[in-house]
Formats: structure tokens, sequence, C-alpha cells
């Protein structure tokens, strides 16, 4: 069972969403300000479980964050709880890609009377909206970022984005649309997540395997913590730096990410 009243104590969210598209883009935000993206356990060696009771323990329980297998996971929970139609997609992120991507990210189709959606708080690289699936449609983030869904020849759909790069976490950056991730509409079931998750969480060519990545939305901006490098966008303010102190890692961990991590863990992530 989902406890539905924890979920929404989490993400600091009063009372359910309304049904539709509005109320799906309240619950994503809420989702998304409150639970940090994080991959902090695939580098302590701890792998990912991604069903449903080991999601909701993580990070609604323990307070944790996670990456996209996780975070849609427990989002697909929420939306069936509070009366929405979901399912989810898998996706290719093009992200600094320089050959085509493996099927290692997962978002939501969500269906609202005649019209379906795309939903995603699991994707760490920036912040992208709720939409319509709709070829050509465009939407703007809080952070003032333009987001494009357009069909593409190749891979069903990709959506782009063009906006400042301080509310990303530096990938794909430039002027002008950017690729963020592709998708198609084929039904994904159980075990191609758990490929994708296990691809994620242990191929050597995995990003999640070579860095330690943390990132959070902010009302209007973003906060990236990748290895030592920090970097934060609040409005108009901008900040960035290396760390080079475990003690202040783990204050920043807890401090603006929300993760209060041991000092052991810290230890064993390696990059000091």
């Amino acid at each position: 069972m989902f406890d539905l009243d924890a979920y929404l104590s989490r993400i600091d969210l009063p009372a359910r969403p309304t049904n539709d598209g509005e109320g799906l883009q309240r619950l994503q935000r809420a989702h998304r300000l409150a639970i940090p993206f994080e991959n902090l356990d695939v580098r302590l060696g701890r792998g990912v479980a991604i069903d449903s009771a080991a999601v909701f323990a993580k990070l609604v329980t323990a307070r944790r964050g996670g990456y996209c297998f996780e975070h849609n996971r427990l989002f697909l929970d929420a939306l069936a709880a509070t009366g929405f139609s979901a399912r989810p997609l898998l996706a290719r992120v093009w992200l600094g890609a320089t050959e085509v991507p493996p099927l290692t990210h997962t978002l939501s189709l969500v269906t609202i009377g005649d019209e379906q959606w795309i939903a995603d708080p699991g994707f760490g690289g920036s912040y992208a909206p709720v939409m319509p699936l709709r070829d050509g449609a465009e939407a703007e983030a809080p952070d003032g970022a333009r987001f494009l869904l357009a069909r593409h020849d190749a891979h069903g759909w990709m959506l782009s984005r063009n906006g400042d790069p301080a509310t990303t976490d530096g990938r794909g950056t430039g002027p002008g649309w950017q690729q963020q991730y592709s998708f198609t509409l084929a039904s994904v079931h159980d075990s191609d997540l758990a490929m994708g998750n296990l691809w994620a969480s242990t191929a050597p060519a995995s990003r999640f395997t070579n860095h330690a990545i943390v990132s959070i939305i902010l009302p209007h901006g973003f906060a990236t913590l990748t290895d030592r490098d920090y970097r934060r966008r609040a409005a108009s303010t901008d900040s960035a730096g290396e760390i080079t102190d475990p003690r202040v890692y783990r204050m920043r961990l807890s401090m603006m990410f929300g993760i209060d991590l041991p000092k052991d863990d810290v230890a064993a992530l390696n990059l000091f």
C-alpha cells in the first residue's frame, strides 16, 4: 500500500493535486523541489533497488534522494495513488553524447482525458517541466529555460532545452536548442527497467559509476554537486567552486541537498 500522506508530507504538498495538467505540474515540481537527484549508493557499491517498497523506504522514509529509476518509480506510485493514469517510458540521454546512448533514463507518460503528457521528476541535468505530448509543444521552466518537444525521425520524440547553462549540471550546454533526451512510446516492462537500472548502476561506461552526482532544483534556480565541483544559481546569483575538505562536502550535502551522509560514507566516496 502506498502511504500517500507520508509522500505528500515529504514533498511539502498540503493537499492532493487536482487530476489535470495543472495538478500534475504542481505534483512534479513539489517532488523535485523536495527530493534530490543523487547516485551516491552506486558510488558506495550498494546497488540500487527500484521496487516500490525499496524506493519508498529510501526516498520518503529515510529522506534520501535517488536517480531516475528511483524517482520515477516513486512518482508513478504517487500518480496512481492520486488518481492519475500513467505508465513508464524509456529514454536515451543525449547530453554530451558522441554516439547513440543506451536506454538508461525513464520518465512517465500520463493520460488525462483525451490528452497525453510527459512528466519527469528524475532528470538530474536540469528541470524539465511537465509537457503535453504534442509535436512542437513548448514550455518554460521556472528558471527561465525553454523546452521543446518534437517528433524525431530516428528516435521517436526528442526533448530539447534552450536556457542558461547555470541551471544545468554543465552537460550539453551551448547557444540555442540543445538535445536533452529522446524516447518512444513503446511499452516498458519491469524487466526493461531492471536492465536499464543494472547498466546505469554497474557498467564501467556509465556516468553513475564514474562520478558522485547530486542535484536539486531551487524555486528559481538549480544546485548541483558533481564529485567535488559545486555550482548554484539562485535567481540571478551564481556561486561555484571546488570543495577540498570532506567536512565541507558533508555540510553542503546536508544544508543544500538535504542528504545527511555519515562521515564514513563520505570517506568511502574516495573524493578526497
